[in-house]
């Protein structure tokens, strides 16, 4: 599940990406105008910074953007980078992958089942932009659950 970190990451993310090239955004514009608290949104810009996926600068005119046109900043990376793993279990995770103490790795349907559910999510993420997701209209359910 995305957490609250994850969820107000891509808020923030999706704020700058709003904004015309090279304009900055303030923080405490971002919380205010994502309902996110401005002590937490800090903590996870600096992750971002850190992350090299927003640029910042301090003092009178600072502020926050992408580090890169919206429309290369893919979005399972920011959650990766925000949430950690995609994978609903360690024994199905690409990148921290731990083995189950009560399983074999071989024939556990189980684990079977979460890397299905993990690449799945991974699909939908790593082909979905920060400008893709900004410029999502609104549809609530997917074009072939629609015409259903």
């Amino acid at each position: 599940m995305l957490t609250a970190k994850g969820k107000y990451g891509l808020k923030a993310l999706v704020h700058m990406s709003q904004m015309q090239p090279g304009q900055l955004a303030l923080a405490t514009e971002m919380a205010a105008a994502n309902n996110i608290p401005k002590k937490f949104l800090d903590a996870i810009l600096g992750e971002l910074r850190n992350a090299g996926i927003v640029q910042s600068r301090k003092g009178k005119g600072g502020g926050y953007r992408l580090a890169r046109p919206a429309e290369e900043v893919k979005v399972g990376a920011i959650v990766r980078v925000l949430d950690g793993p995609l994978a609903p279990i360690p024994c199905a995770s690409h990148t921290r992958y731990e083995a189950c103490d009560d399983c074999d790795v071989e024939t556990c349907q189980v684990r079977h089942m979460m890397l299905d559910v993990r690449n799945a999510i991974a699909e939908v993420l790593d082909k979905t932009t920060l400008a893709q997701m900004r410029d999502m209209d609104g549809d609530v359910l997917p074009l072939e659950l629609r015409t259903a």
